[in-house]
């Protein structure tokens, strides 16, 4: 188990979502995968404030194995992904103020180019479920078998990748996306 690559890894990843305003206060939750273990933020902490020693460090079966004692709340969220998707290393969780608010106002975002080949004409949402519940793992894991981002229904976003690093930076383009179809809905609303 290499807890120096992972631990560095997630703490950086936390502390520069935090700093773009993706997961404000206590919210939002990353994870990275290494082999078979996977590196988890815990629940109750900012992730602007992170420390290396706070990172949880479970077994593809949940099972604690180093680190801190209390995984992130949606860890059977993050396994369900891992469990189906061997390719994904990294997943971030964020409650961002555009992409959420689309999310709780049941609006679709549109599947620019950077998303990908445009198989859709919008990023999927999948459909409410209580926060840490298996009903949303399993939706998640479902709606991201074939997706590399999902919105959550009144909730927020999660988006995977290769790495952590360029599961952040979808998160973040997510984010910019939706403030920018926000941005264009107003201004096309607007009376000259």
């Amino acid at each position: 188990m290499n807890h120096h690559t992972l631990s560095p890894e997630i703490c950086e990843t936390a502390h520069y979502i935090y700093s773009k305003g993706l997961a404000p206060g206590k919210s939002g939750n990353i994870s990275a995968r290494s082999h078979d273990v996977i590196a988890i933020t815990p629940s109750g902490v900012s992730l602007g404030y992170l420390k290396e020693e706070e990172i949880v460090f479970i077994d593809l079966d949940g099972n604690v194995l180093a680190g801190g004692e209390n995984p992130s709340s949606e860890l059977q969220l993050h396994l369900e992904v891992y469990q189906n998707r061997e390719d994904v290393k990294g997943i971030v969780h964020t409650h961002s103020p555009y992409a959420t608010g689309f999310a709780l106002a049941g609006e679709n975002i549109e599947r620019l180019e950077g998303f990908g080949p445009k198989k859709t004409p919008f990023l999927k949402m999948v459909e409410y479920a209580p926060p840490g519940t298996t009903d949303l793992a399993v939706s998640v894991g479902k709606g991201l078998k074939e997706e590399d981002v999902v919105i959550l229904k009144n909730h927020g976003v999660v988006a995977t990748g290769k790495n952590l690093f360029e599961a952040g930076l979808l998160a973040e383009f997510v984010e910019e996306t939706a403030k920018t179809q926000f941005i264009a809905r107003t201004l096309a609303k607007k009376e000259l």
